[in-house]
């Protein structure tokens, strides 16, 4: 088998724009919104959008990949920038994977139900966040911020519930703020 041949300059730009366009759309109508449009949006003809995505799935998948690239690439920032205060880190970026989970679950979503199979915690990016996750909370842990009893592969599952609970409240601003507080108070350790 041999390898892809390197896309030249031009067809480069062009995938790019049709995947930041593709990314707004989509997050702007739905996974549902069609591929013409995605088009039109990154200034191309469909032609070039097939060229590079032979299937809308295709792209859906490409764009829940560069999503998901981008959120562990932001985790191993929050590792590599080793923040004095450790759990305003922890919690920050927590809050952050919450709010890019709807997001998420809408590609996924789509995409579970086209039969393609999505990137899971043992695939290189769930791997590299996973990792990411273990450094940012041990240092919280170490940092008296929260509990000491707590692990990744607990606290990834209760990551996804709360931002499916968020998800769930909508745009209620208020609502959704004090349920992920309410999860943040139950990885504090307990004050006696």
């Amino acid at each position: 088998m041999t390898d892809a041949k390197p896309l030249r300059a031009d067809a480069r730009r062009n995938r790019a724009r049709v995947l930041e366009a593709a990314e707004s759309v989509f997050a702007a109508k739905g996974t549902g919104a069609p591929t013409e449009e995605v088009a039109r949006a990154a200034g191309v003809g469909i032609g070039t959008v097939f060229r590079h995505f032979p299937t809308k799935e295709a792209l859906l998948e490409a764009v829940l990949y560069a999503r998901l690239n981008r959120f562990v690439d932001e985790a191993e920032a929050v590792v590599a920038a080793n923040s004095a205060d450790a759990g305003g880190a922890f919690f920050d970026f927590l809050t952050s994977w919450i709010e890019m989970a709807s997001a998420k679950n809408a590609y996924f979503e789509a995409l579970t139900a086209a039969g393609v199979t999505v990137p899971t915690t043992g695939s290189v990016v769930g791997t590299r966040l996973v990792h990411a996750l273990g450094v940012i909370l041990r240092r919280a842990q170490e940092a008296g911020a929260v509990r000491a009893d707590l692990h990744t592969d607990e606290l990834i599952p209760v990551i996804i519930g709360t931002a499916k609970a968020a998800e769930h409240v909508g745009a209620d601003r208020e609502l959704r703020c004090r349920t992920v507080k309410i999860m943040f108070d139950g990885l504090r350790p307990a004050r006696h």
